[in-house]
């Protein structure tokens, strides 16, 4: 199931940002390079985010209740905003900050990075952190192949429902892209005996992560308004609908997603006029059967029966009564 693989590429995120955060902080506690300073707090950020991710997943399956009655499904799409928002202020703002902090202290003349005796092993800290994200950059592809069909990636994490892959892959992309960033920065620093450098990619890195968590937050916020059903699902549905015995066809359909998995379908059918209300009931239970079958995802069906009258029936709202003739 979907659901399983956005697990797995979470939990491996997870794992892996975890291993790389301490490793990274270590490293800068050696050496005082600030890309690497800035890298261990991206890494936190991104392994905070995905125990959101996954506090959001748990949260979700809760029963529906009275005050709920369409269940918690949305609460990922919460969440998933949460982690745009932390990657923003404490990923991307924070290495803005240090890369300010650093190029004030050469400034004025400090800047011991380039003089520890330690200072190769953000090298070789950054080396294993590139491998191991790209293990779990690797998980996340493999299980957002599984679901994107012949969508190209861009499509995939525009259209997706559910946020969980879209995130990680995002939030993978910029982590193996800001590492390279942080190797080429440290490496040129320790080669040229240049810590500007280190300032450069330290900064790099805090443009590259809000540019990625203003993406998130621009798809995520589009999920929480709510989104309709996908195209093919849609055109699923109406087929269905319309090949039931008795529907004359479809006056209007109104789609929408309240969890990833779950989808809310409301729709006026046409039926003809001379039908009886027993007749009216047996065709409703059978178009909703019918779209069970052909969209498994669509839990919430609500079909309202009319006749379908010459020129079709306006989808605007009937005007609300005069408050004054009440």
């Amino acid at each position: 199931m979907a659901t399983e693989g956005n697990t797995k590429a979470v939990l491996a995120a997870l794992l892996a940002n975890t291993g790389i955060a301490v490793t990274k902080f270590i490293a800068f506690l050696l050496t005082g390079f600030s890309s690497m300073l800035a890298e261990s707090i991206h890494s936190l950020a991104d392994a905070g985010n995905q125990v959101l991710l996954l506090v959001g997943a748990k949260r979700s399956k809760r029963e529906a209740t009275e005050e709920h009655p369409f269940g918690f499904g949305r609460e990922r799409y919460i969440y998933a905003f949460v982690v745009s928002i932390v990657l923003f202020s404490v990923g991307g703002l924070f290495a803005l900050y240090e890369a300010y902090h650093k190029f004030h202290e050469l400034q004025g003349g400090h800047g011991g990075s380039l003089d520890s005796k330690w200072r190769y092993v953000p090298l070789i800290v950054l080396a294993i952190a590139i491998v191991l994200e790209s293990l779990s950059f690797r998980t996340a592809i493999i299980e957002g192949n599984k679901v994107r069909d012949d969508k190209s990636w861009w499509q995939f994490i525009q259209r997706a429902k559910s946020p969980e892959l879209p995130v990680i892959l995002l939030e993978d992309f910029a982590a193996l892209t800001g590492l390279v960033a942080a190797f080429l920065a440290v490496s040129l620093s320790l080669v040229t005996g240049n810590a500007y450098f280190d300032v450069a990619g330290t900064a790099f890195i805090g443009v590259l992560l809000i540019v990625v968590a203003i993406v998130l937050a621009i798809e995520v916020k589009s999920l929480l308004i709510g989104e309709a059903a996908s195209r093919d699902s849609i055109a699923k549905m109406r087929a269905a609908i319309e090949s039931t015995s008795g529907v004359t066809g479809i006056i209007h359909m109104k789609t929408l997603h309240i969890a990833p998995e779950e989808l809310l379908v409301a729709a006026k059918i046409g039926i003809a006029a001379e039908a009886s209300g027993t007749d009216i009931a047996d065709i409703i239970d059978a178009a909703e059967r019918a779209t069970r079958t052909a969209e498994p995802m669509a839990e919430m069906i609500y079909l309202e029966p009319d006749v379908l009258r010459a020129g079709g029936v306006s989808e605007e709202q009937p005007a609300a009564p005069d408050a004054a003739s009440h």
